[in-house]
């Protein structure tokens, strides 16, 4: 296996663009998704790839804690002032999703939304998802994976330049099939049009749902 990579994130100017523009996809359907991916949460939470803490909001009080990662400096700035305005306790901690500082089994259900396209590996990350979630716990995940046949050709011719230009970020994944490898059960999945995201790339499609770890 891999070495996890380090800390760092190494995409500061995309990061600051991403947490201006961020907000007009909220606005144009991902604020109401995302209030959708939380709803019934309880107990101890992981974020991973926080971001500038757009979830934090939609955290059910029932939740008694969330740890949120977030590996790039600003982003985390930005997590940490939303996280004062959360109704629930939010610790904001520099790490990413491949070395999570968590004790094995330690967390009822682990969050990922719209992360699992720039994680350098997706696998290991989801792997640490397993780990640190209970047996019968969830994984909630809205994340945007590779078309079909016509827009996942699209995505595949676009996705190196898009890379370079976002972040890390990869148009082309099948991150389904990633959380099912990772020994997650899916329990709720539904495709979700990205115009009602807000997304303006070639991905036909959002995964949005659930998965129970076994």
């Amino acid at each position: 296996m891999k070495e996890p990579p380090s800390v760092r994130s190494k995409h500061p100017v995309f990061a600051r663009c991403y947490a201006a523009l961020a907000p007009l996809g909220e606005a144009m359907g991902g604020d109401s998704l995302r209030g959708e991916l939380l709803a019934g949460l309880s107990g101890q939470v992981v974020e991973v790839g926080a971001g500038s803490g757009l979830n934090f909001a939609h955290y059910p009080r029932e939740v008694s804690s969330v740890l949120a990662v977030e590996p790039e400096a600003h982003l985390r700035r930005v997590a940490l002032r939303a996280a004062r305005r959360s109704p629930v306790p939010i610790r904001v901690q520099e790490a990413r999703a491949e070395r999570l500082p968590l004790a094995d089994q330690s967390v009822d259900s682990g969050v990922t939304s719209l992360v699992m396209c720039s994680v350098e590996y997706p696998a290991m990350a989801l792997a640490e998802l397993r780990r640190v979630i209970k047996v019968g716990g969830e994984l909630r995940f809205y994340e945007h994976v590779r078309g079909g046949r016509l827009g996942g050709a699209i995505q595949d011719r676009a996705d190196p330049l898009w890379s370079l230009l976002a972040g890390g970020c990869h148009l082309n994944r099948n991150t389904e099939d990633e959380i099912v490898k990772a020994g997650f059960v899916i329990s709720h999945l539904r495709r979700v049009p990205t115009r009602f995201v807000g997304l303006r790339v070639p991905a036909p499609a959002v995964i949005f749902g659930s998965a129970l770890r076994a």
